[in-house]
């Protein structure tokens, strides 16, 4: 599929994919409404099975190969087709599944500043962990470097939490993702909107 983007004429050339990451493409991604600026990062927290670490089960779910009945809270999300642009493993390894200039699905109903359907505007990075747990210091140092990165490319500039955009519904990454510690580490933190 060929993803248009709504405002690639602010950087010729850019493919949406980045350098430096594991391309992974999903299937289940869309286009974004045309003339629409991609202005927000959303990190989310991801582990599958729950609390389990390091193993193919998120690249299988973000590419609609997961088999539901190989443990048994797959049977919660069975038949669930989502996606996200980006994952950074607990070891600082960066999987990309989707192009920027993509709509991924990984909001669901969420809100932004008034605006509705955050997939539409926002690019979707998941950590690796578990909502509430602490997060490894080369998670924090990829995402901000990605964040960093992104923003060369589009007119980036609000970041929230999954928990943020979608109160009541949705708890990550939670408590235990350090929002100080994140804002330390990026470039020109002040720039940025947070919630």
């Amino acid at each position: 599929m060929h993803i248009a983007s709504p405002s690639a004429a602010d950087t010729p050339g850019f493919s949406g994919w980045l350098d430096g990451t594991q391309h992974i493409p999903s299937p289940t991604v869309g286009e974004r409404p045309a003339g629409l600026p991609i202005d927000l990062v959303v990190v989310h927290s991801i582990s599958l099975p729950p609390g389990q670490y390091g193993g193919p089960e998120i690249e299988q779910l973000f590419t609609n190969q997961l088999n539901f009945d190989a443990h048994p809270y797959f049977q919660q999300i069975r038949g669930l087709a989502v996606s996200s642009h980006f994952v950074i493993r607990r070891t600082g390894h960066v999987q990309q599944f989707a192009s920027t200039w993509a709509r991924a699905w990984h909001a669901g109903t969420s809100q932004w500043c008034g605006r509705s359907n955050c997939n539409d505007f926002s690019i979707g990075i998941e950590l690796e962990g578990l909502e509430g747990e602490a997060f490894e210091p080369i998670q924090y140092a990829q995402l901000a470097q990605l964040c960093n990165q992104l923003r060369n490319h589009h007119p980036l500039r609000s970041i929230a939490g999954h928990e943020h955009i979608a109160p009541g519904r949705k708890q990550d990454p939670g408590p235990g993702f350090d929002w100080t510690h994140f804002k330390s580490l990026l470039s020109h933190a002040k720039d940025w909107d947070f919630p």
